[in-house]
Protein backbone atom coordinates (compact mmCIF):
# COMPACT_ATOMS: atom_id res chain seq x y z
CA UNK A 1 0.00 0.00 0.00
CA UNK A 2 2.72 2.49 1.03
CA UNK A 3 4.74 1.63 -2.04
CA UNK A 4 1.92 2.44 -4.49
CA UNK A 5 1.38 5.68 -2.61
CA UNK A 6 4.92 6.90 -3.25
CA UNK A 7 5.46 5.87 -6.87
CA UNK A 8 2.77 7.95 -8.63
CA UNK A 9 3.43 11.07 -6.53
CA UNK A 10 6.49 11.85 -8.65
CA UNK A 11 4.33 12.13 -11.78
CA UNK A 12 1.29 14.14 -12.69
CA UNK A 13 -1.98 13.17 -14.30
CA UNK A 14 -2.91 14.60 -17.69
CA UNK A 15 -6.09 15.86 -15.99
CA UNK A 16 -4.00 18.02 -13.62
CA UNK A 17 -1.96 19.36 -16.58
CA UNK A 18 -5.14 20.25 -18.51
CA UNK A 19 -6.70 21.98 -15.47
CA UNK A 20 -3.49 24.01 -15.08
CA UNK A 21 -3.33 25.02 -18.75
CA UNK A 22 -7.01 26.04 -18.97
CA UNK A 23 -6.88 28.07 -15.72
CA UNK A 24 -3.65 29.81 -16.80
CA UNK A 25 -4.66 30.42 -20.44
CA UNK A 26 -8.11 31.72 -19.58
CA UNK A 27 -6.90 34.10 -16.85
CA UNK A 28 -3.12 34.70 -16.70
CA UNK A 29 -2.67 34.91 -20.49
CA UNK A 30 -5.15 37.75 -20.85
CA UNK A 31 -3.58 39.58 -17.88
CA UNK A 32 -0.27 39.61 -19.80
CA UNK A 33 -2.01 40.47 -23.05
CA UNK A 34 -3.70 43.52 -21.51
CA UNK A 35 -0.44 44.72 -19.91
CA UNK A 36 1.09 45.49 -23.31
CA UNK A 37 -1.82 45.57 -25.79
CA UNK A 38 -2.02 49.40 -25.81
CA UNK A 39 1.74 49.94 -26.38
CA UNK A 40 2.03 49.29 -30.13
CA UNK A 41 -1.24 50.90 -31.35
CA UNK A 42 -0.87 53.92 -28.98
CA UNK A 43 -0.25 56.26 -31.94
CA UNK A 44 -3.47 55.19 -33.72
CA UNK A 45 -5.50 55.26 -30.50
CA UNK A 46 -4.34 58.81 -29.71
CA UNK A 47 -5.28 59.83 -33.27
CA UNK A 48 -8.77 58.42 -32.60
CA UNK A 49 -8.97 60.40 -29.32
CA UNK A 50 -8.04 63.57 -31.22
CA UNK A 51 -10.44 62.98 -34.12
CA UNK A 52 -13.34 62.16 -31.77
CA UNK A 53 -12.65 65.35 -29.78
CA UNK A 54 -12.55 67.40 -33.02
CA UNK A 55 -15.90 65.99 -34.17
CA UNK A 56 -17.48 66.79 -30.81
CA UNK A 57 -16.07 70.22 -30.02
CA UNK A 58 -14.85 71.45 -33.46
CA UNK A 59 -11.38 72.29 -32.13
CA UNK A 60 -8.21 70.20 -31.78
CA UNK A 61 -7.45 68.58 -28.43
CA UNK A 62 -4.76 70.30 -26.36
CA UNK A 63 -1.62 68.25 -25.90
CA UNK A 64 -1.84 68.15 -22.09
CA UNK A 65 -5.48 66.90 -22.33
CA UNK A 66 -4.40 64.14 -24.74
CA UNK A 67 -1.52 63.18 -22.38
CA UNK A 68 -3.94 63.04 -19.45
CA UNK A 69 -6.48 60.90 -21.36
CA UNK A 70 -3.74 58.55 -22.55
CA UNK A 71 -2.26 58.27 -19.02
CA UNK A 72 -5.74 57.38 -17.75
CA UNK A 73 -6.16 54.74 -20.49
CA UNK A 74 -2.90 53.09 -19.39
CA UNK A 75 -3.10 53.56 -15.59
CA UNK A 76 -6.77 52.53 -15.23
CA UNK A 77 -5.58 48.95 -15.76
CA UNK A 78 -3.40 48.70 -12.58
CA UNK A 79 -6.02 50.73 -10.66
CA UNK A 80 -8.64 48.15 -11.66
CA UNK A 81 -6.13 45.47 -10.62
CA UNK A 82 -5.96 47.01 -7.14
CA UNK A 83 -9.77 46.90 -6.77
CA UNK A 84 -9.81 43.35 -8.18
CA UNK A 85 -7.34 42.30 -5.46
CA UNK A 86 -9.66 43.69 -2.77
CA UNK A 87 -12.40 41.35 -4.07
CA UNK A 88 -10.25 38.19 -3.82
CA UNK A 89 -11.01 37.04 -0.24
CA UNK A 90 -14.82 37.48 -0.28
CA UNK A 91 -15.17 35.85 -3.72
CA UNK A 92 -12.91 32.80 -3.16
CA UNK A 93 -14.57 32.10 0.19
CA UNK A 94 -18.06 32.38 -1.31
CA UNK A 95 -17.65 30.82 -4.79
CA UNK A 96 -14.48 28.73 -4.32
CA UNK A 97 -11.30 29.04 -6.39
CA UNK A 98 -12.68 27.59 -9.64
CA UNK A 99 -16.01 29.38 -9.16
CA UNK A 100 -14.23 32.74 -8.81
CA UNK A 101 -12.23 32.13 -12.02
CA UNK A 102 -15.48 31.41 -13.89
CA UNK A 103 -17.21 34.48 -12.39
CA UNK A 104 -14.16 36.60 -13.25
CA UNK A 105 -14.71 36.04 -16.99
CA UNK A 106 -17.53 38.63 -16.83
CA UNK A 107 -14.80 41.24 -16.17
CA UNK A 108 -13.08 40.19 -19.39
CA UNK A 109 -15.88 39.53 -21.90
CA UNK A 110 -17.85 42.74 -21.12
CA UNK A 111 -14.84 45.13 -21.53
CA UNK A 112 -13.68 43.19 -24.64
CA UNK A 113 -17.02 44.00 -26.29
CA UNK A 114 -16.86 47.61 -25.02
CA UNK A 115 -13.35 48.15 -26.46
CA UNK A 116 -14.31 46.39 -29.69
CA UNK A 117 -17.19 48.81 -30.36
CA UNK A 118 -15.50 51.98 -29.03
CA UNK A 119 -14.53 53.23 -32.51
CA UNK A 120 -18.04 52.72 -33.91
CA UNK A 121 -19.50 54.41 -30.80
CA UNK A 122 -16.96 57.26 -31.23
CA UNK A 123 -16.16 57.25 -27.51
CA UNK A 124 -12.75 57.18 -25.86
CA UNK A 125 -14.50 57.18 -22.45
CA UNK A 126 -15.62 53.60 -23.19
CA UNK A 127 -11.95 52.55 -23.58
CA UNK A 128 -10.95 54.14 -20.24
CA UNK A 129 -13.86 52.47 -18.38
CA UNK A 130 -13.20 49.12 -20.12
CA UNK A 131 -9.50 49.27 -19.16
CA UNK A 132 -10.57 49.69 -15.52
CA UNK A 133 -12.95 46.68 -15.73
CA UNK A 134 -10.37 44.45 -17.46
CA UNK A 135 -7.96 45.56 -14.71
CA UNK A 136 -10.39 44.10 -12.12
CA UNK A 137 -10.21 40.82 -14.09
CA UNK A 138 -6.39 40.89 -13.97
CA UNK A 139 -6.37 41.76 -10.24
CA UNK A 140 -8.55 38.75 -9.47
CA UNK A 141 -6.83 36.29 -11.82
CA UNK A 142 -3.28 37.25 -10.75
CA UNK A 143 -4.20 36.11 -7.21
CA UNK A 144 -6.77 33.35 -7.74
CA UNK A 145 -4.90 31.33 -10.42
CA UNK A 146 -1.74 30.79 -8.26
CA UNK A 147 -4.01 29.98 -5.28
CA UNK A 148 -6.04 27.40 -7.30
CA UNK A 149 -2.94 25.79 -8.84
CA UNK A 150 -1.08 25.75 -5.50
CA UNK A 151 -4.00 23.90 -3.90
CA UNK A 152 -4.60 21.30 -6.65
CA UNK A 153 -0.87 20.48 -7.08
CA UNK A 154 0.94 17.74 -5.15
CA UNK A 155 3.70 19.27 -3.00
CA UNK A 156 6.53 18.06 -5.28
CA UNK A 157 4.96 19.87 -8.28
CA UNK A 158 3.77 23.02 -6.51
CA UNK A 159 6.79 25.07 -7.65
CA UNK A 160 6.52 23.90 -11.27
CA UNK A 161 2.77 24.62 -11.43
CA UNK A 162 3.24 27.87 -9.51
CA UNK A 163 5.31 29.42 -12.30
CA UNK A 164 2.84 28.44 -15.06
CA UNK A 165 0.71 31.61 -14.52
CA UNK A 166 3.82 33.81 -14.92
CA UNK A 167 4.76 31.87 -18.06
CA UNK A 168 1.31 32.54 -19.53
CA UNK A 169 1.50 36.23 -18.51
CA UNK A 170 4.77 36.46 -20.47
CA UNK A 171 3.21 34.60 -23.45
CA UNK A 172 0.29 37.07 -23.28
CA UNK A 173 2.70 40.05 -23.36
CA UNK A 174 4.54 38.44 -26.28
CA UNK A 175 1.29 37.80 -28.23
CA UNK A 176 0.19 41.43 -27.78
CA UNK A 177 3.62 42.60 -28.99
CA UNK A 178 3.54 40.27 -32.03
CA UNK A 179 -0.03 41.24 -32.97
CA UNK A 180 0.92 44.90 -32.46
CA UNK A 181 3.49 44.77 -35.27
CA UNK A 182 2.06 47.11 -37.87
CA UNK A 183 2.08 44.50 -40.65
CA UNK A 184 -0.16 42.22 -38.55
CA UNK A 185 -2.83 44.01 -36.44
CA UNK A 186 -1.08 47.24 -35.38
CA UNK A 187 -3.54 49.37 -37.36
CA UNK A 188 -6.70 47.44 -36.33
CA UNK A 189 -6.48 48.47 -32.69
CA UNK A 190 -10.17 47.84 -31.82
CA UNK A 191 -9.80 44.22 -32.94
CA UNK A 192 -6.59 43.92 -30.90
CA UNK A 193 -8.28 45.26 -27.76
CA UNK A 194 -11.37 43.08 -28.30
CA UNK A 195 -9.38 39.82 -28.64
CA UNK A 196 -8.94 39.65 -24.85
CA UNK A 197 -12.45 38.14 -24.61
CA UNK A 198 -11.48 34.95 -26.51
CA UNK A 199 -9.38 33.27 -23.74
CA UNK A 200 -12.17 34.12 -21.25
CA UNK A 201 -14.81 32.50 -23.47
CA UNK A 202 -12.66 29.35 -23.86
CA UNK A 203 -12.19 29.14 -20.08
CA UNK A 204 -15.92 29.64 -19.53
CA UNK A 205 -16.64 26.65 -21.80
CA UNK A 206 -13.93 24.24 -20.53
CA UNK A 207 -13.17 24.95 -16.85
CA UNK A 208 -16.58 23.69 -15.55
CA UNK A 209 -15.44 20.15 -16.51
CA UNK A 210 -12.57 20.33 -13.97
CA UNK A 211 -12.84 20.01 -10.18
CA UNK A 212 -12.82 22.69 -7.50
CA UNK A 213 -9.78 22.83 -5.18
CA UNK A 214 -9.95 19.69 -2.95
CA UNK A 215 -8.52 21.72 -0.01
CA UNK A 216 -11.34 24.24 -0.35
CA UNK A 217 -13.97 21.47 -0.46
CA UNK A 218 -12.58 19.60 2.56
CA UNK A 219 -11.30 22.39 4.85
CA UNK A 220 -13.76 25.18 4.06
CA UNK A 221 -16.86 23.25 2.95
CA UNK A 222 -16.33 20.11 5.05
CA UNK A 223 -17.23 17.89 2.06
CA UNK A 224 -14.77 14.99 2.27
CA UNK A 225 -16.55 12.88 -0.36
CA UNK A 226 -16.23 15.55 -3.07
CA UNK A 227 -12.66 16.39 -1.99
CA UNK A 228 -11.64 12.72 -2.27
CA UNK A 229 -13.22 12.37 -5.73
CA UNK A 230 -11.55 15.58 -6.94
CA UNK A 231 -8.12 14.45 -5.62
CA UNK A 232 -8.49 11.05 -7.32
CA UNK A 233 -9.30 12.72 -10.65
CA UNK A 234 -6.40 15.19 -10.32
CA UNK A 235 -3.84 12.56 -9.28
CA UNK A 236 -4.98 9.81 -11.65
CA UNK A 237 -5.02 7.13 -8.92
CA UNK A 238 -7.36 6.04 -6.09
CA UNK A 239 -5.06 6.03 -3.04
CA UNK A 240 -5.10 9.65 -1.84
CA UNK A 241 -5.28 8.86 1.90
CA UNK A 242 -1.95 10.47 2.84
CA UNK A 243 -2.93 13.80 1.20
CA UNK A 244 -6.37 13.71 2.83
CA UNK A 245 -4.71 13.06 6.22
CA UNK A 246 -2.44 16.10 5.74
CA UNK A 247 -5.52 18.22 4.86
CA UNK A 248 -7.40 16.98 7.93
CA UNK A 249 -4.40 17.89 10.13
CA UNK A 250 -4.32 21.35 8.61
CA UNK A 251 -8.09 21.63 9.12
CA UNK A 252 -7.80 20.73 12.81
CA UNK A 253 -4.93 23.16 13.37
CA UNK A 254 -7.05 25.95 11.88
CA UNK A 255 -10.33 25.27 13.70
CA UNK A 256 -9.10 27.61 16.43
CA UNK A 257 -8.70 30.46 13.94
CA UNK A 258 -11.79 30.04 11.71
CA UNK A 259 -12.10 32.21 8.57
CA UNK A 260 -9.58 35.02 8.71
CA UNK A 261 -10.50 38.48 7.51
CA UNK A 262 -7.74 40.90 6.49
CA UNK A 263 -8.01 42.70 9.85
CA UNK A 264 -7.76 39.50 11.87
CA UNK A 265 -4.86 38.39 9.63
CA UNK A 266 -3.00 41.61 10.48
CA UNK A 267 -3.45 40.97 14.20
CA UNK A 268 -2.42 37.26 14.15
CA UNK A 269 1.00 36.98 15.70
CA UNK A 270 1.46 33.46 14.30
CA UNK A 271 1.33 34.92 10.75
CA UNK A 272 3.20 38.20 11.31
CA UNK A 273 6.48 37.42 9.50
CA UNK A 274 4.74 35.58 6.66
CA UNK A 275 2.64 38.70 6.05
CA UNK A 276 5.64 41.07 6.20
CA UNK A 277 7.49 38.75 3.80
CA UNK A 278 4.80 38.72 1.09
CA UNK A 279 4.39 42.52 1.37
CA UNK A 280 8.17 43.03 0.95
CA UNK A 281 8.39 40.56 -1.96
CA UNK A 282 5.42 42.05 -3.83
CA UNK A 283 6.66 45.60 -3.33
CA UNK A 284 10.14 44.52 -4.43
CA UNK A 285 8.70 42.78 -7.48
CA UNK A 286 6.95 45.92 -8.76
CA UNK A 287 9.21 48.70 -7.41
CA UNK A 288 12.31 46.97 -8.84
CA UNK A 289 11.62 48.87 -12.07
CA UNK A 290 10.45 46.08 -14.39
CA UNK A 291 7.77 48.28 -16.00
CA UNK A 292 10.21 51.19 -16.26
CA UNK A 293 12.71 48.93 -18.08
CA UNK A 294 10.03 47.98 -20.65
CA UNK A 295 9.07 51.65 -20.90
CA UNK A 296 12.71 52.61 -21.57
CA UNK A 297 13.45 49.71 -23.94
CA UNK A 298 12.41 51.43 -27.19
CA UNK A 299 14.55 54.55 -26.59
CA UNK A 300 17.53 52.36 -25.54
CA UNK A 301 17.30 50.30 -28.73
CA UNK A 302 16.83 53.47 -30.77
CA UNK A 303 20.02 55.02 -29.37
CA UNK A 304 21.90 51.80 -30.16
CA UNK A 305 21.21 52.42 -33.84
CA UNK A 306 18.32 49.98 -34.26
CA UNK A 307 16.11 51.47 -36.99
CA UNK A 308 12.78 52.86 -35.77
CA UNK A 309 10.82 50.48 -38.02
CA UNK A 310 12.73 47.50 -36.49
CA UNK A 311 12.46 48.51 -32.80
CA UNK A 312 9.08 46.72 -32.50
CA UNK A 313 10.72 43.42 -33.56
CA UNK A 314 13.58 43.76 -31.01
CA UNK A 315 11.06 44.55 -28.23
CA UNK A 316 9.19 41.35 -29.17
CA UNK A 317 12.49 39.46 -28.81
CA UNK A 318 12.94 40.87 -25.28
CA UNK A 319 9.47 39.65 -24.29
CA UNK A 320 10.33 36.08 -25.31
CA UNK A 321 12.55 35.26 -22.30
CA UNK A 322 11.19 32.32 -20.26
CA UNK A 323 12.92 30.72 -17.29
CA UNK A 324 11.56 27.54 -15.73
CA UNK A 325 12.09 26.88 -12.03
CA UNK A 326 14.78 24.29 -11.38
CA UNK A 327 16.01 24.97 -7.83
CA UNK A 328 14.65 26.30 -4.53
CA UNK A 329 12.41 29.37 -4.24
CA UNK A 330 14.81 31.24 -1.94
CA UNK A 331 17.82 30.78 -4.23
CA UNK A 332 15.83 31.93 -7.28
CA UNK A 333 14.61 35.04 -5.45
CA UNK A 334 18.13 35.92 -4.27
CA UNK A 335 19.67 35.34 -7.72
CA UNK A 336 16.86 37.22 -9.48
CA UNK A 337 16.98 40.35 -7.30
CA UNK A 338 20.81 40.25 -7.37
CA UNK A 339 20.89 40.15 -11.20
CA UNK A 340 18.29 42.97 -11.41
CA UNK A 341 20.31 45.11 -8.99
CA UNK A 342 23.53 44.66 -11.00
CA UNK A 343 21.74 45.26 -14.33
CA UNK A 344 20.24 48.55 -13.03
CA UNK A 345 23.69 49.83 -11.95
CA UNK A 346 25.23 48.78 -15.29
CA UNK A 347 22.37 50.41 -17.22
CA UNK A 348 22.87 53.70 -15.32
CA UNK A 349 26.59 53.73 -16.22
CA UNK A 350 25.91 52.76 -19.86
CA UNK A 351 23.19 55.41 -20.36
CA UNK A 352 25.48 58.11 -18.94
CA UNK A 353 28.40 57.17 -21.23
CA UNK A 354 26.24 56.55 -24.31
CA UNK A 355 27.12 59.85 -26.00
CA UNK A 356 30.90 59.56 -25.44
CA UNK A 357 31.66 55.84 -25.94
CA UNK A 358 30.59 54.41 -29.32
CA UNK A 359 29.97 50.81 -28.19
CA UNK A 360 28.16 51.77 -24.95
CA UNK A 361 24.59 51.55 -26.44
CA UNK A 362 25.17 47.80 -26.88
CA UNK A 363 25.99 47.56 -23.15
CA UNK A 364 22.60 49.26 -22.54
CA UNK A 365 20.83 46.61 -24.66
CA UNK A 366 22.71 43.82 -22.84
CA UNK A 367 21.71 45.37 -19.46
CA UNK A 368 18.02 45.38 -20.45
CA UNK A 369 18.15 41.74 -21.59
CA UNK A 370 20.07 40.64 -18.45
CA UNK A 371 17.55 42.53 -16.27
CA UNK A 372 14.57 40.84 -17.98
CA UNK A 373 16.20 37.41 -17.51
CA UNK A 374 16.93 38.19 -13.84
CA UNK A 375 13.34 39.26 -13.23
CA UNK A 376 12.00 36.15 -14.99
CA UNK A 377 14.15 33.88 -12.78
CA UNK A 378 12.75 35.00 -9.41
CA UNK A 379 10.99 38.33 -8.79
CA UNK A 380 8.27 37.75 -11.43
CA UNK A 381 6.99 34.21 -10.67
CA UNK A 382 8.22 33.21 -7.20
CA UNK A 383 6.36 35.64 -4.84
CA UNK A 384 3.04 34.00 -5.87
CA UNK A 385 4.41 30.48 -5.28
CA UNK A 386 5.79 31.46 -1.85
CA UNK A 387 2.57 33.28 -0.88
CA UNK A 388 0.61 30.06 -1.53
CA UNK A 389 3.04 28.04 0.60
CA UNK A 390 3.41 30.45 3.54
CA UNK A 391 -0.28 30.48 4.48
CA UNK A 392 -2.69 27.73 5.40
CA UNK A 393 -6.17 27.35 3.94
CA UNK A 394 -8.28 29.82 5.96
CA UNK A 395 -5.60 32.56 5.96
CA UNK A 396 -4.70 32.23 2.26
CA UNK A 397 -7.54 34.32 0.70
CA UNK A 398 -6.90 37.28 3.03
CA UNK A 399 -3.12 36.94 2.49
CA UNK A 400 -3.53 36.99 -1.31
CA UNK A 401 -5.80 40.01 -0.94
CA UNK A 402 -3.04 41.89 0.92
CA UNK A 403 -0.31 40.69 -1.48
CA UNK A 404 -2.39 41.55 -4.55
CA UNK A 405 -3.31 45.00 -3.25
CA UNK A 406 0.38 45.79 -2.56
CA UNK A 407 1.36 44.42 -6.01
CA UNK A 408 -1.16 46.52 -7.96
CA UNK A 409 -0.74 49.66 -5.86
CA UNK A 410 3.05 49.48 -6.38
CA UNK A 411 2.47 48.90 -10.12
CA UNK A 412 0.19 51.97 -10.24
CA UNK A 413 2.73 54.12 -8.33
CA UNK A 414 5.60 53.17 -10.70
CA UNK A 415 3.42 53.97 -13.74
CA UNK A 416 2.49 57.33 -12.24
CA UNK A 417 5.88 58.38 -10.81
CA UNK A 418 8.42 57.02 -13.33
CA UNK A 419 7.76 59.59 -16.13
CA UNK A 420 8.50 62.37 -13.58
CA UNK A 421 11.58 60.51 -12.26
CA UNK A 422 12.84 60.16 -15.83
CA UNK A 423 12.50 63.93 -16.43
CA UNK A 424 14.19 64.98 -13.17
CA UNK A 425 16.84 62.25 -12.71
CA UNK A 426 17.26 60.83 -16.23
CA UNK A 427 19.35 57.62 -16.25
CA UNK A 428 20.03 57.98 -12.49
CA UNK A 429 16.40 56.93 -11.82
CA UNK A 430 17.59 53.31 -12.22
CA UNK A 431 19.82 53.70 -9.12
CA UNK A 432 16.59 53.94 -7.08
CA UNK A 433 15.47 50.59 -8.55
CA UNK A 434 18.92 49.07 -7.80
CA UNK A 435 18.62 50.11 -4.12
CA UNK A 436 15.08 48.62 -3.89
CA UNK A 437 16.36 45.32 -5.39
CA UNK A 438 19.26 45.27 -2.88
CA UNK A 439 17.00 45.97 0.15
CA UNK A 440 14.57 43.20 -0.97
CA UNK A 441 17.49 40.78 -1.46
CA UNK A 442 18.84 41.47 2.06
CA UNK A 443 15.37 40.93 3.58
CA UNK A 444 14.92 37.59 1.74
CA UNK A 445 18.44 36.50 2.81
CA UNK A 446 17.70 37.23 6.48
CA UNK A 447 14.06 36.20 6.83
CA UNK A 448 12.55 34.02 4.06
CA UNK A 449 13.15 30.25 4.48
CA UNK A 450 13.23 27.63 1.71
CA UNK A 451 9.68 26.29 1.18
CA UNK A 452 10.35 23.83 -1.67
CA UNK A 453 8.70 20.40 -1.19
CA UNK A 454 7.38 21.34 2.27
CA UNK A 455 3.76 20.82 3.32
CA UNK A 456 1.79 23.95 4.27
CA UNK A 457 1.97 22.83 7.91
CA UNK A 458 5.77 22.35 7.79
CA UNK A 459 6.20 25.90 6.44
CA UNK A 460 3.97 27.18 9.26
CA UNK A 461 6.24 25.41 11.79
CA UNK A 462 9.34 27.01 10.23
CA UNK A 463 7.89 30.45 10.96
CA UNK A 464 6.63 29.57 14.46
CA UNK A 465 9.92 30.49 16.21
CA UNK A 466 10.33 33.82 14.45
CA UNK A 467 6.70 34.69 15.25
CA UNK A 468 7.30 33.72 18.91
CA UNK A 469 4.49 31.19 18.93
CA UNK A 470 4.49 27.56 19.96
CA UNK A 471 3.08 24.85 17.73
CA UNK A 472 2.36 21.50 19.37
CA UNK A 473 1.79 18.57 17.04
CA UNK A 474 0.36 15.33 18.31
CA UNK A 475 -2.29 12.70 17.53
CA UNK A 476 -3.79 14.82 14.76
CA UNK A 477 -4.80 17.44 17.32
CA UNK A 478 -2.89 20.64 16.67
CA UNK A 479 -3.50 23.30 19.28
CA UNK A 480 -1.76 26.63 18.74
CA UNK A 481 -0.93 28.91 21.65
CA UNK A 482 0.75 32.26 21.61
CA UNK A 483 3.60 32.79 24.04
CA UNK A 484 3.57 35.54 26.62
CA UNK A 485 5.95 38.41 25.90
CA UNK A 486 8.44 37.52 28.63
CA UNK A 487 12.26 37.75 28.41
CA UNK A 488 12.54 33.94 28.78
CA UNK A 489 10.22 33.43 25.79
CA UNK A 490 12.11 35.97 23.76
CA UNK A 491 15.31 33.97 24.42
CA UNK A 492 13.64 30.70 23.46
CA UNK A 493 12.23 32.15 20.25
CA UNK A 494 15.44 32.23 18.26
CA UNK A 495 15.15 32.98 14.52
CA UNK A 496 15.49 29.96 12.23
Amino acid sequence: QKKTNKIPQEGSSSFLVLATLIAAFGSSFQYGYNVSVVNSPSQFMQQFYNTTYMERYHSPMEENVLTLLWSLSVSMFPLGGFFGSLMVAPLVNKFGRKGTLLFNNIFSIVPAIMMGVSEIAKSYEIIIVARFIVGICAGLSSNVVPMYLGEIAPKNLRGALGIVPQLFITVGILCAQVLGIRNILGNSWTLMLGLTGIPAAIQLLLLPFFPESPRYMLIQNGDEKKATKALQRLRGWDDVDSELLEMRQEDQSEKVEGHLSVFSLLSQRSLRWQLISIVVMNMGQQLSGVNAIYYYADSIYGSAGVRESDIQYVTVGTGAVFIVEASGRRLLLLCGFGICCGACVLLTVALNLQETVTWMPYVSIASVIVYVIGHAIGPSPIPYVVATEMFRQTARPAAFMVAGSVHWLSNFIVGLVFPFLEVSLGPYSFIIFAVICLVTLIYIWLVVPETKKKTFLEVFQMFAKRNKVELNLGDGDLPLKELKESPQDAQKATPF
